[in-house]
């Protein structure tokens, strides 16, 4: 499988997170389903494909082609799916950041909420999905709060949270909260499924740790295959070295964002193995100096010399 190609909109199988599935289904069947929902969970998780696995259950029960409750499948012929893969349905509206951008911006909620007056398509259920709400900047939060606080029976919204950043209590306390988790077994299977592969083919068993998601182990496996880089002979070390070396940490979107978990990975394998004062005190310093990175947006080039001095030739 060519796992560029795998996507959340054109994911058909569900993977996981099976009772959840079932007890939402359940609750849209009997007219409880909540009409605004906040699934919650790390980056990877699949709470993106879920989403659209329920959008794809709602608007398909009617149709011909529809959802298999059974398998936890999307009928690839359906005409909702395709529709909603497409952005075009009717009566679905997404939104997510866009290219180049760091935030959902005003404009974005904006056209949300003319989606929402207007009058849905053959009077059924309108869904309005919001990927990564954390990202939502101050004059979008606020916009959004008075179209949720708004009744209206007829319109769904499905908010998708990274877990690990806040939102503002005013919108969470307005939603229903479903909470997303996956063991490590879970994890690496449900990877497994996907690649239709074992990962521990792929990479090797330095870099797997118990609390990465199937998302993240996709855009690793990607990684390497874009970079031509072998995972599978590279232990934790190495692979910090190169990716320092390379100024992946500025150069590749994923790498920006994970390399800071695998620092601390590494900081706590060292000093677990060695513990001495210097370094206790090292692991403190440079866990504060990734937290800071984040708040205070400093200097990478700088942060990853020092690390690199300190602590691989130190």
């Amino acid at each position: 499988m060519n796992l560029t190609d795998v996507n959340n909109k054109n994911q058909t199988q569900l993977y996981g997170h099976v009772k959840t599935f079932n007890e939402m289904s359940a609750l849209y069947i009997k007219k409880k389903l909540p009409k605004k929902i906040i699934l919650s969970g790390p980056n990877g998780i699949g709470k993106s494909t879920f989403s659209y696995h329920l959008i794809n259950y709602i608007f398909s029960l009617d149709e011909k082609n529809n959802y298999d409750l059974k398998n936890l499948k999307i009928n690839e012929i359906n005409r909702s799916f395709n529709l909603v893969k497409s952005n075009s349905h009717p009566n679905f509206h997404l939104i997510e950041v866009g290219n180049e951008k760091k935030n959902i911006e005003i404009d974005q909620i904006r056209q949300m909420i003319n989606f929402c007056n207007k009058s849905s398509f053959n009077n059924r259920e309108k869904i309005v999905l919001i990927d990564s709400i954390e990202k939502l900047n101050k004059n979008s939060v606020n916009a959004l709060l008075k179209i949720v606080e708004q009744p209206n029976d007829n319109i769904y919204f499905i908010l998708i949270l990274d877990s690990n950043k806040n939102i503002l209590n005013t919108l969470k306390s307005r939603c229903v909260k479903f909470n997303f988790f996956l063991t490590s077994k879970e994890s690496i299977k449900i990877t497994n499924l996907i690649t239709n592969s074992n990962i521990f083919e792929l990479i090797n068993q330095d870099l797997i740790h118990y609390y990465s998601s199937p998302g993240h182990y996709i855009k690793l496996i990607n990684f390497s295959r874009k970079y031509d880089f072998d995972l599978k002979n590279t232990d934790l070390k190495k692979f910090l070295i190169y990716l320092i070396d390379n100024s992946y940490y500025i150069k590749d979107n994923f790498i920006s964002v994970c390399i800071y978990q695998y620092l601390e990975f590494y900081l706590l394998k060292i000093t677990n193995r060695n513990n001495s004062n210097k370094l206790n005190l090292l692991y403190k310093k440079f866990i504060e100096k990734i937290f800071n990175m984040h708040k205070y947006n400093l200097d990478k080039e700088s942060f990853f010399i020092e690390f690199k001095t300190k602590i691989f030739n130190g």
